[in-house]
Formats: C-alpha cells, sequence, structure tokens
C-alpha cells in the first residue's frame, strides 16, 4: 500500500510540475509578444518638435523722415510661445519729393 501511495504522489507531483511549467511558459510568452500598434496620420511628438520653431518673415517698407524717403526692411519673428521681436535689418535712402 505504501509503494502504491508513494508512486501516486509521485505521478501527481510530476503531472502538477509537469502543467505549472507549460503554464508559466505559456503566460511569459503572451507577455513577451510584441504588439501591434497601429497609427494614423502623423506622430505626434515628431510634429510638436518641428513647430517649436521660430517662424521668421521678412517684410519691406517705405517711411518718410522729413523730405526724405527711406526703405526699411525688417525681420519678424514668431517665436513659440507667443512672443513677437521685430528686428531692423538695412535701411537704404531711395530720394526725396
Amino acid at each position: 500500500m505504501k509503494k502504491l501511495l508513494t508512486l501516486a504522489m509521485l505521478f501527481a507531483s510530476i503531472a502538477f510540475t509537469a502543467f505549472s511549467t507549460e503554464a508559466k511558459t505559456t503566460t511569459a510568452n503572451n507577455v513577451a509578444a510584441p504588439q501591434i500598434q497601429i497609427q494614423v496620420g502623423q506622430n505626434r511628438g515628431y510634429n510638436r518638435r518641428y513647430n517649436r520653431r521660430a517662424r521668421v518673415v521678412n517684410s519691406v517698407r517705405n517711411v518718410r523722415v522729413g523730405r526724405r524717403i527711406y526703405r526699411e526692411t525688417y525681420q519678424t519673428r514668431y517665436q513659440p510661445n507667443g512672443r513677437v521681436t521685430t528686428r531692423l535689418i538695412s535701411r537704404v535712402y531711395i530720394g526725396r519729393y
């Protein structure tokens, strides 16, 4: 009787160990399996990074100082934080009127 009980316990423990290792590998494979990510449209991180640059616009206007006329070229920078910076690049004398 003891031998029969010992053999039954031995087979039960082997079966239990085999099933538990199979279950562990199955869950490990499910976790380690790569996930599929579907993205429609642009990558938002990429877009955010490149939209942080300042927008620069050059503009020209004619200015009268007394009787003289000058052509002034300005550079206007629109910063990402909303700040606007204007800089005079050149002033060229055109003539008198």
